[in-house]
């Protein structure tokens, strides 16, 4: 069965964490990597975060989950370990989310942004493909954590867990 990491890059709402967990949780991704301001579900002093716990509904507790300083290196490693790394943001380059084809034996890891600012473009030229949500509304964009689910499941539908 394929890996599907996952990457939240300088989120700033704990509520959309929380919800990520979940979603993380439910799709069953093997991993979730907390970068930048990003919160975690344990505070500076080492104590859970409350706020967190509430909205992922304990997915802090079953989603392997690591903090790490340096989202670059992080992308080299999982790249070096086999992973295709793609970037879910609204961009010129980037594909309709649906043309993404995985392959079945595949690791992916898949990158989140900034609520406001997105994956800034320094990243975005480490990745091995943006993926976007094409919008047909007057809104520009969806809650990250709402786009992010709709992605992961399609790839779950993709891969055919």
């Amino acid at each position: 069965m394929p890996k599907i990491f996952l990457i939240l890059h300088n989120i700033r709402s704990v509520h959309n964490v929380g919800s990520l967990f979940r979603t993380a949780d439910a799709i069953g991704v093997s991993s979730l990597y907390l970068t930048g301001f990003t919160p975690t579900p344990v505070d500076r002093f080492g104590r859970a975060r409350k706020d967190l716990a509430k909205v992922s509904l304990g997915a802090q507790l079953t989603v392997p989950w690591e903090q790490r300083k340096s989202l670059r290196s992080l992308l080299r490693a999982l790249r070096s370990a086999g992973a295709r790394i793609v970037a879910l943001e609204q961009h010129p380059r980037a594909i309709d989310y649906k043309k993404l084809r995985v392959k079945k034996e595949s690791a992916i890891a898949v990158v989140v942004g900034n609520e406001v600012s997105g994956i800034p473009e320094s990243i975005l030229t480490l990745c091995d493909t943006i993926a976007e949500i094409p919008m047909r509304g007057r809104k520009e964009s969806l809650n990250v954590s709402v786009a992010a689910g709709i992605f992961l499941f399609r790839l779950f539908d993709e891969i055919g867990f």
